[in-house]
Protein backbone atom coordinates (compact mmCIF):
# COMPACT_ATOMS: atom_id res chain seq x y z
CA UNK A 1 0.00 0.00 0.00
CA UNK A 2 1.66 3.35 -1.13
CA UNK A 3 0.58 6.04 1.98
CA UNK A 4 1.38 9.59 1.66
CA UNK A 5 1.89 12.20 4.80
CA UNK A 6 0.37 15.73 4.59
CA UNK A 7 0.73 18.21 7.89
CA UNK A 8 -0.14 22.01 7.42
CA UNK A 9 2.03 24.46 8.76
CA UNK A 10 2.14 27.78 9.72
CA UNK A 11 5.16 28.23 12.46
CA UNK A 12 5.01 24.69 14.10
CA UNK A 13 6.81 26.05 16.93
CA UNK A 14 9.57 23.96 19.35
CA UNK A 15 7.46 21.03 19.58
CA UNK A 16 7.64 20.02 15.84
CA UNK A 17 10.95 18.44 15.88
CA UNK A 18 9.46 16.18 18.42
CA UNK A 19 6.66 15.14 15.90
CA UNK A 20 8.92 14.54 12.81
CA UNK A 21 10.91 12.83 14.88
CA UNK A 22 8.23 10.41 15.83
CA UNK A 23 7.27 9.98 11.98
CA UNK A 24 10.40 8.82 10.90
CA UNK A 25 10.35 6.35 13.78
CA UNK A 26 7.32 5.00 12.42
CA UNK A 27 7.06 1.42 10.71
CA UNK A 28 4.86 2.48 8.07
CA UNK A 29 6.50 4.36 5.09
CA UNK A 30 5.35 7.13 3.69
CA UNK A 31 6.20 9.82 0.89
CA UNK A 32 6.19 13.00 3.36
CA UNK A 33 4.96 16.54 2.50
CA UNK A 34 4.06 19.63 3.97
CA UNK A 35 2.19 22.70 3.17
CA UNK A 36 3.50 25.71 4.73
CA UNK A 37 1.67 29.14 4.82
CA UNK A 38 4.76 31.45 5.43
CA UNK A 39 6.42 30.62 8.09
CA UNK A 40 8.84 32.86 9.70
CA UNK A 41 10.49 30.14 12.46
CA UNK A 42 12.53 27.85 10.53
CA UNK A 43 9.51 24.90 10.22
CA UNK A 44 10.23 24.46 6.34
CA UNK A 45 13.78 24.20 7.05
CA UNK A 46 13.60 21.97 9.64
CA UNK A 47 11.07 19.76 7.73
CA UNK A 48 13.27 19.27 5.03
CA UNK A 49 15.62 18.37 7.03
CA UNK A 50 13.24 15.06 7.77
CA UNK A 51 13.20 13.94 4.61
CA UNK A 52 9.60 16.48 3.68
CA UNK A 53 9.01 18.13 0.61
CA UNK A 54 7.79 21.37 1.05
CA UNK A 55 4.70 22.68 -0.70
CA UNK A 56 4.37 26.63 0.46
CA UNK A 57 1.40 28.48 -0.13
CA UNK A 58 0.23 32.37 0.38
CA UNK A 59 -1.00 32.89 4.36
CA UNK A 60 -3.58 34.89 2.98
CA UNK A 61 -4.88 31.53 0.87
CA UNK A 62 -4.87 28.97 3.00
CA UNK A 63 -8.18 27.20 3.04
CA UNK A 64 -8.84 23.95 5.33
CA UNK A 65 -10.16 22.15 2.44
CA UNK A 66 -8.86 23.67 -0.21
CA UNK A 67 -5.35 23.72 0.73
CA UNK A 68 -5.75 19.97 1.59
CA UNK A 69 -6.95 19.22 -1.79
CA UNK A 70 -3.61 21.42 -3.34
CA UNK A 71 -1.26 19.13 -1.28
CA UNK A 72 -3.25 15.69 -2.50
CA UNK A 73 -3.00 16.45 -6.19
CA UNK A 74 0.89 17.75 -5.11
CA UNK A 75 1.36 14.02 -3.48
CA UNK A 76 0.06 11.55 -6.28
CA UNK A 77 0.26 9.22 -6.94
CA UNK A 78 -1.12 7.02 -3.52
CA UNK A 79 -3.47 4.38 -2.47
CA UNK A 80 -3.77 6.47 1.03
CA UNK A 81 -2.81 9.59 2.09
CA UNK A 82 -2.82 10.91 6.11
CA UNK A 83 -3.37 14.18 7.30
CA UNK A 84 -1.83 15.69 10.56
CA UNK A 85 -2.08 18.83 11.92
CA UNK A 86 1.40 19.97 14.04
CA UNK A 87 0.33 20.83 16.88
CA UNK A 88 -0.21 16.49 17.69
CA UNK A 89 2.58 13.39 19.12
CA UNK A 90 2.19 10.23 18.01
CA UNK A 91 1.47 7.48 20.76
CA UNK A 92 3.59 4.85 19.36
CA UNK A 93 6.05 3.30 16.50
CA UNK A 94 2.56 1.66 15.33
CA UNK A 95 0.89 5.12 15.80
CA UNK A 96 0.10 5.32 11.67
CA UNK A 97 0.47 1.40 10.70
CA UNK A 98 -2.88 1.02 13.13
CA UNK A 99 -4.23 3.74 11.10
CA UNK A 100 -4.09 2.48 7.66
CA UNK A 101 -4.89 -1.33 8.83
CA UNK A 102 -8.41 -1.24 8.00
CA UNK A 103 -7.98 -0.56 4.13
CA UNK A 104 -6.71 -3.75 3.85
CA UNK A 105 -9.00 -5.64 5.31
CA UNK A 106 -12.44 -3.30 4.42
CA UNK A 107 -12.18 -2.46 1.06
CA UNK A 108 -15.76 -0.68 1.27
CA UNK A 109 -14.41 2.16 4.01
CA UNK A 110 -12.58 5.45 2.72
CA UNK A 111 -11.69 7.05 6.17
CA UNK A 112 -10.04 6.19 9.06
CA UNK A 113 -9.68 8.12 11.64
CA UNK A 114 -7.80 7.41 15.41
CA UNK A 115 -8.28 8.19 18.87
CA UNK A 116 -6.83 11.49 20.55
CA UNK A 117 -5.62 11.26 24.32
CA UNK A 118 -5.72 14.72 26.08
CA UNK A 119 -2.30 16.87 25.98
CA UNK A 120 -0.46 16.56 29.60
CA UNK A 121 -1.35 20.31 30.44
CA UNK A 122 -5.11 19.42 29.06
CA UNK A 123 -7.99 20.80 31.28
CA UNK A 124 -10.50 18.73 33.42
CA UNK A 125 -13.18 19.92 30.34
CA UNK A 126 -10.70 19.13 27.61
CA UNK A 127 -9.95 15.87 29.02
CA UNK A 128 -13.94 14.93 29.52
CA UNK A 129 -14.03 16.25 25.82
CA UNK A 130 -11.84 14.16 24.22
CA UNK A 131 -12.75 11.07 26.55
CA UNK A 132 -16.29 11.24 24.98
CA UNK A 133 -15.52 11.92 21.35
CA UNK A 134 -12.98 9.51 21.40
CA UNK A 135 -14.13 6.31 23.17
CA UNK A 136 -11.70 3.23 23.59
CA UNK A 137 -14.12 0.90 21.48
CA UNK A 138 -13.85 0.96 17.86
CA UNK A 139 -16.71 2.42 15.11
CA UNK A 140 -17.17 0.76 11.98
CA UNK A 141 -19.62 3.35 10.67
CA UNK A 142 -22.47 2.92 7.68
CA UNK A 143 -24.96 5.84 6.53
CA UNK A 144 -27.40 3.63 8.53
CA UNK A 145 -25.34 4.71 11.91
CA UNK A 146 -26.81 8.03 11.58
CA UNK A 147 -30.39 6.34 12.72
CA UNK A 148 -28.41 5.76 16.21
CA UNK A 149 -26.08 8.40 16.73
CA UNK A 150 -27.08 11.42 14.13
CA UNK A 151 -24.96 13.44 12.90
CA UNK A 152 -21.87 12.00 14.78
CA UNK A 153 -21.86 8.92 12.23
CA UNK A 154 -20.34 11.76 10.18
CA UNK A 155 -17.56 12.76 12.84
CA UNK A 156 -13.85 12.61 11.45
CA UNK A 157 -10.90 14.42 12.38
CA UNK A 158 -8.82 16.62 10.06
CA UNK A 159 -6.02 15.92 12.86
CA UNK A 160 -5.52 12.58 12.38
CA UNK A 161 -7.13 10.68 9.41
CA UNK A 162 -6.66 8.86 6.73
CA UNK A 163 -8.02 8.47 3.54
CA UNK A 164 -8.26 6.12 0.51
CA UNK A 165 -7.47 8.28 -2.17
CA UNK A 166 -9.67 6.49 -4.67
CA UNK A 167 -12.81 6.54 -2.81
CA UNK A 168 -11.73 10.21 -1.53
CA UNK A 169 -11.64 11.01 -5.54
CA UNK A 170 -14.98 9.64 -6.28
CA UNK A 171 -16.97 11.62 -3.67
CA UNK A 172 -15.06 14.95 -5.16
CA UNK A 173 -11.62 16.17 -3.27
CA UNK A 174 -11.91 18.19 -0.57
CA UNK A 175 -14.28 21.59 -0.09
CA UNK A 176 -13.40 24.73 0.03
CA UNK A 177 -14.68 25.34 3.67
CA UNK A 178 -14.01 27.16 6.06
CA UNK A 179 -13.49 24.30 8.69
CA UNK A 180 -14.90 20.56 9.48
CA UNK A 181 -13.41 19.32 5.73
CA UNK A 182 -13.69 16.33 7.68
CA UNK A 183 -16.78 15.85 8.51
CA UNK A 184 -17.64 16.81 4.53
CA UNK A 185 -15.70 14.11 3.69
CA UNK A 186 -17.10 11.49 5.73
CA UNK A 187 -20.75 12.39 5.26
CA UNK A 188 -20.44 12.49 1.93
CA UNK A 189 -18.63 9.09 1.63
CA UNK A 190 -21.53 7.51 3.87
CA UNK A 191 -23.92 8.91 1.54
CA UNK A 192 -22.33 7.03 -1.45
CA UNK A 193 -22.56 4.05 0.46
CA UNK A 194 -19.11 3.40 1.76
CA UNK A 195 -18.02 3.35 5.50
CA UNK A 196 -16.37 5.38 7.71
CA UNK A 197 -13.57 3.69 10.57
CA UNK A 198 -13.11 5.40 14.39
CA UNK A 199 -10.00 3.42 15.29
CA UNK A 200 -9.34 3.07 19.24
CA UNK A 201 -5.63 1.66 18.83
CA UNK A 202 -4.12 3.85 16.69
CA UNK A 203 -3.76 7.17 19.39
CA UNK A 204 -2.43 10.66 19.45
CA UNK A 205 -2.28 13.41 21.95
CA UNK A 206 -4.03 16.53 20.94
CA UNK A 207 -6.50 18.90 22.82
CA UNK A 208 -6.75 22.43 23.08
CA UNK A 209 -7.99 24.02 26.04
CA UNK A 210 -9.76 27.28 24.63
CA UNK A 211 -10.93 30.53 25.79
CA UNK A 212 -14.50 31.13 26.09
CA UNK A 213 -13.98 34.30 23.14
CA UNK A 214 -11.65 31.16 21.05
CA UNK A 215 -14.69 28.85 21.53
CA UNK A 216 -17.40 31.60 19.87
CA UNK A 217 -14.83 31.85 17.24
CA UNK A 218 -14.43 28.59 16.45
CA UNK A 219 -18.24 27.94 16.93
CA UNK A 220 -19.16 30.97 14.70
CA UNK A 221 -16.84 29.29 11.77
CA UNK A 222 -18.98 25.71 12.73
CA UNK A 223 -22.18 27.62 12.54
CA UNK A 224 -20.94 28.87 8.92
CA UNK A 225 -19.98 25.38 7.97
CA UNK A 226 -23.52 24.44 8.72
CA UNK A 227 -25.18 26.90 7.02
CA UNK A 228 -23.48 26.08 3.51
CA UNK A 229 -23.71 22.65 3.74
CA UNK A 230 -27.15 21.88 4.87
CA UNK A 231 -27.84 18.84 3.49
CA UNK A 232 -25.68 17.30 6.15
CA UNK A 233 -27.90 18.11 9.33
CA UNK A 234 -30.75 17.43 6.81
CA UNK A 235 -29.30 13.86 6.26
CA UNK A 236 -27.76 12.85 10.02
CA UNK A 237 -30.12 15.24 12.25
CA UNK A 238 -28.58 16.76 15.12
CA UNK A 239 -26.62 15.27 18.13
CA UNK A 240 -29.65 14.71 20.01
CA UNK A 241 -29.39 11.90 23.06
CA UNK A 242 -25.63 11.56 22.50
CA UNK A 243 -25.08 15.65 22.78
CA UNK A 244 -27.45 15.53 26.17
CA UNK A 245 -25.40 12.79 27.57
CA UNK A 246 -22.26 14.55 26.68
CA UNK A 247 -23.46 17.89 28.56
CA UNK A 248 -25.01 15.46 31.68
CA UNK A 249 -21.36 13.78 31.92
CA UNK A 250 -19.09 16.82 31.66
CA UNK A 251 -20.67 19.05 34.33
CA UNK A 252 -21.23 15.92 36.66
CA UNK A 253 -18.10 15.54 36.65
CA UNK A 254 -16.54 18.55 36.77
CA UNK A 255 -19.00 19.14 39.89
CA UNK A 256 -17.43 16.43 41.96
CA UNK A 257 -14.11 18.16 40.95
CA UNK A 258 -14.25 21.89 41.33
CA UNK A 259 -18.11 23.24 41.25
CA UNK A 260 -16.70 26.96 40.30
CA UNK A 261 -15.21 25.10 37.10
CA UNK A 262 -19.12 24.87 36.27
CA UNK A 263 -19.46 28.47 36.49
CA UNK A 264 -16.57 28.77 33.73
CA UNK A 265 -17.64 25.64 31.83
CA UNK A 266 -21.03 27.26 31.41
CA UNK A 267 -20.04 30.68 29.95
CA UNK A 268 -17.97 28.61 27.45
CA UNK A 269 -20.81 26.49 26.81
CA UNK A 270 -23.31 30.11 26.74
CA UNK A 271 -20.63 31.40 24.07
CA UNK A 272 -20.25 28.45 22.12
CA UNK A 273 -24.19 28.56 21.27
CA UNK A 274 -24.05 32.51 20.46
CA UNK A 275 -21.41 31.67 18.06
CA UNK A 276 -22.65 29.00 16.67
CA UNK A 277 -26.12 30.45 16.11
CA UNK A 278 -24.59 33.52 14.85
CA UNK A 279 -22.65 31.71 12.68
CA UNK A 280 -25.63 29.97 10.93
CA UNK A 281 -27.06 33.78 10.08
CA UNK A 282 -23.87 34.89 8.10
CA UNK A 283 -25.68 35.56 4.90
CA UNK A 284 -27.40 38.43 6.67
CA UNK A 285 -24.53 39.68 8.86
CA UNK A 286 -22.50 42.74 7.60
CA UNK A 287 -18.88 41.86 6.72
CA UNK A 288 -17.34 43.71 9.48
CA UNK A 289 -19.37 41.64 11.86
CA UNK A 290 -18.22 38.52 10.33
CA UNK A 291 -14.76 39.55 10.15
CA UNK A 292 -14.85 39.98 14.16
CA UNK A 293 -16.21 36.85 14.94
CA UNK A 294 -13.85 33.93 12.62
CA UNK A 295 -11.08 32.53 13.89
CA UNK A 296 -10.32 32.29 9.92
CA UNK A 297 -10.99 35.44 8.24
CA UNK A 298 -8.23 34.72 5.58
CA UNK A 299 -11.37 32.49 4.00
CA UNK A 300 -13.37 35.36 3.93
CA UNK A 301 -10.70 36.96 1.42
CA UNK A 302 -12.27 34.88 -0.91
CA UNK A 303 -16.13 36.15 -0.67
CA UNK A 304 -15.24 39.40 -1.76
Amino acid sequence: MNCGLVIPTLNAGSNFEKLLQQINSQTLPTKKLIVDSESTDGTPELAQKFGFEVLKVQRKNFNHGATRQSALEKILPLDVIIFLTQDIFLKNETTLENLVKIFETDSEVGLSYGRQLPHSNATLEAKILREFNYPAKNQLRTFDSRKSIGMRAAMASNSFAAYKVEILQKVGGFPNVILCEDMYIAAKMLMGGYKTFYNAFAQVYHSHNYTAAQEFRRYFDIGVFHNRESWIRENFGGAGRVGKKFVYEKYSALWQDNPRECCAAFFRDVMKFLGYSLGRLEKILPRFIIKNCTMHKNFWREEV
